[in-house]
């Protein structure tokens, strides 16, 4: 079985917010996805992008915007493929999934950005397809979160419990240093 490493949402408006000030864990996360990235292409195994392009025009994610724009740790190089989502998964009207059956792929490293939401929501789509996934938590971005009865939920256990919640039934959960024991 094959085994691509798929970067979702690693778009300078990601960084534009954490050089905001906005709360954010893993602040190491850039560097962990560049290593990935460096891994995967140095074994010549597939690198799949997936970059949000809001349907807001006034939204940073947009494609050709600033904010739309890939981050230096994760650009794409010669043939890897690009995709555009405007929802959270990375499968919703993506043509992602056929691309992964022509290629034969059944198992994902899956990195990048929002953890509580489209990690979260690939994650489970893609468990839901019949994919493994693996889930490198240090190699994720995750922000604050505005509590449902007022107040903050603060980043790092909205991470916490993201990965507990896709550990527990959609994602083997690991850290970016142990991914090269596993492809």
């Amino acid at each position: 079985m094959k085994t691509a490493l798929l970067i979702i949402d690693m778009q300078e408006g990601m960084a534009e917010r954490t050089r905001s000030g906005r709360e954010r864990a893993n602040p190491q996360a850039e560097d962990h996805v560049a290593a990935l990235l460096a891994l995967f292409r140095a074994r010549g195994l597939p690198v799949v992008h997936v970059l949000h392009d809001d349907k807001d025009p006034a939204a940073p994610f947009r494609k050709g915007a600033p904010g739309g724009e890939p981050m230096d740790c994760a650009r794409p190089v010669g043939d890897e493929p690009v995709f555009w989502k405007s929802g959270s998964s990375a499968f919703s009207g993506t043509g992602l999934h056929e691309y992964f059956i022509q290629n034969r792929i059944g198992r994902l490293v899956l990195v990048g950005a929002v953890a509580a939401f489209c990690i979260t929501s690939t994650t489970r789509w893609a468990s839901d397809l019949g994919y493994l996934v693996v889930l490198p938590g240090d190699a994720l971005i995750g922000f604050d979160i505005p509590a449902h009865d007022g107040g903050r939920i603060d980043a790092n256990t909205v991470l916490r419990v993201t990965l507990s919640l896709l550990g527990a039934d959609f994602a083997q959960l690991v850290r970016a240093d142990q991914v090269a024991g596993l492809v």
